[in-house]
């Protein structure tokens, strides 16, 4: 017997010892994944702001370079940037040239007259794809090409796959949190801990799998294409960025956790494994924000913090409403509950208004003005996600006057069900958090312009004699170019022998103002017009073609 029982210390230490071990192992997997990080700086959810030559512009000979300005600076998807020439062919030579927020793509200047079709996809520091398309001409417009060699855009079902991945990251996450957490400080010394340890291995292994997805995921997330499109040089390329990077620590940190995890799932464990569990699971929850948009936003520092303190704060309400549901609730009898659910009620009121604080400055900071919150798709998502976490709120609050009262240990049946109802509103709010991560922010959403600077105007007007391709500069108050180019019916350039263009504004009461023009070519002309109030202008163009045959074309723009 005495035998016996000195055995059982030292086999109890000899598993100690190993469980240390095997954290260790876990951490030095971490430690290389972060000493292989690339360094990069960061920035926003990049969107184009500007392009060279304009999008929709005609010019008057081709240009040896298309410049491609985004909002901050970029990485390349190998073979995405492209320039299609009217035939079809590739008009682009050679690798585009990448400095900063300008991708510079260097072109045939000795191409054919025509439009050309200008396609592309990169990679903002937040590791979310950004892909368009633009065209231009040269000479004249013609009909625009297409560009059958490359993909910009995912597959629709890898998008889709992607947000179920972070759902179950989401999912995992507060499936581990809330065992380890209530195994920790509440769970009753009679009750079996098998129950709550097969839910957090599940939670662990579900973490791990998601894990493992997003990283799968990434490569046909960013460089376009299905499920199964995974090369080993696009599967390296997402392993050796930041997105990457993250990930891999969250991986050496969960398997450094799982061996400090089994002794807390056979009872209690000391002070020492755990803290070094509250460290792990810690550093375990900025592996979110640094792959995503909180790393990439005005003030990282801030961001990045305030995103795991709400996340930490969703997995510890969420995990913990989890473990009253489904084992608490229905196992530990009233004098235990009595005990746990003050101590519970504390704990929930916390993470909540963390939650709140953390989750306010976030979107402060992402959403930047009142009016992208309605007018953006982050903006509208982060509504619902307000609405939603408002009738949560109700609920819990519900729940907590229950315990005030002393009637939730006697009324066990009233209190699962208000656990049951935040748990079902909560489900949804991860998933409208899952599809935001995936979204623009509306910080950058506004800054989208689809290839044209802001308020630039460009249209081609219609005559029996002519069509009149006209461009207005920045169409804002204050000096602006007006460039008009002359075409015939089938796209040749129409000499032109006498311009004339006026603009008025007759909601200002401003009468037509006469704008001088002066002919660069015999199809082009161009003028300088101070543009005095904003508002709807009316553009008026008459355009001289011989001796005797003219038309006059109108234009309304907008001017900000």
């Amino acid at each position: 017997m005495t035998a016996a029982v000195r055995r059982r210390p030292v086999a109890v230490a000899d598993r100690r010892w190993a469980a240390r071990l095997g954290a260790a192992a876990g951490l030095l997997v971490t430690l290389l994944a972060l000493l292989l990080a690339p360094a990069t700086p960061a920035s926003a959810h990049a969107v184009l702001v500007s392009t060279s030559p304009t999008a929709s512009a005609v010019v008057p000979s081709a240009p040896a370079e298309v410049v491609l300005t985004f909002s901050e600076g970029v990485r390349k998807v190998p073979d995405k940037i492209r320039v299609i020439a009217p035939d079809g062919s590739r008009a682009d030579r050679g690798e585009p040239i990448f400095k900063g927020t300008v991708v510079t793509i260097p072109v045939d200047s000795s191409g054919a007259r025509g439009t050309y079709l200008v396609s592309y996809r990169v990679i903002s520091a937040d590791s979310h794809p950004v892909s368009g398309a633009f065209t231009y001409s040269v000479g004249a417009p013609s009909t625009p090409p297409s560009d059958s060699g490359t993909n910009t855009r995912a597959d629709p079902v890898v998008g889709n796959a992607v947000k179920v991945a972070r759902y179950a990251g989401y999912a995992g996450l507060l499936l581990l949190v809330g065992p380890a957490l209530v195994l920790a400080a509440l769970w009753p010394r009679r009750l079996s801990r098998r129950g709550p340890a097969r839910l957090a291995w599940s939670g662990l292994g579900l973490l791990a799998v998601a894990t493992l997805a997003e990283l799968w995921l990434q490569v046909p997330y960013t460089n376009g294409g299905g499920l199964f499109e995974v090369t080993g040089a696009g599967l390296g390329d997402v392993l050796g960025s930041t997105y990457g990077t993250a990930h891999l620590v969250r991986l050496g940190l969960l398997a450094a956790a799982a061996f400090l995890l089994r002794p807390l799932f056979t009872g209690p464990v000391g002070r020492a494994d755990a803290v070094i569990l509250a460290v792990l699971a810690g550093a375990g929850l900025f592996t979110w924000p640094l792959a995503g948009h909180p790393a990439a936003s005005p003030a990282p520092a801030v961001s990045v913090v305030v995103d795991a303190v709400h996340l930490g704060s969703m997995a510890v309400w969420l995990g913990g409403l989890v473990m009253l549901a489904v084992f608490l609730l229905r196992r530990a009898d009233e004098r235990e509950l009595d005990a746990i659910l003050p101590i519970w009620s504390r704990w929930a009121a916390l993470a909540v208004a963390a939650l709140l604080l953390a989750g306010t400055v976030q979107g402060l900071i992402e959403v930047a003005s009142l009016s992208a919150l309605v007018d953006t798709t982050y903006g509208r998502l982060l509504l619902a996600k307000i609405v939603l976490f408002a009738l949560v709120i109700g609920v819990a609050a519900y729940s907590r006057s229950l315990v005030r009262r002393r009637s939730a240990a006697g009324r066990p049946g009233a209190m699962r069900r208000a656990v049951l109802a935040e748990l079902v509103i909560t489900a949804v709010v991860l998933g409208v958090s899952a599809t935001l991560v995936q979204t623009t922010p509306a910080r950058t959403a506004g800054a989208d312009v689809a290839g044209a600077p802001t308020g630039y105007f460009s249209a081609t007007l219609a005559s029996p004699l002519y069509s009149l391709q006209v461009e207005l500069d920045p169409a804002e108050r204050g000096n602006n170019s007006l460039h008009l180019y002359a075409y015939t019916k089938d796209n040749r350039p129409q000499p032109v022998k006498e311009w004339k263009a006026t603009a008025a504004l007759p909601s200002a009461g401003i009468e037509p103002i006469e704008i001088p023009l002066l002919p660069l070519t015999d199809n082009h002309a161009t003028g300088e017009i101070n543009l005095p109030a904003a508002g709807r202008w009316e553009f008026r163009f008459t355009v001289r073609t011989s001796d005797i045959d003219q038309a006059t074309v109108t234009a309304t723009v907008p001017v900000t």
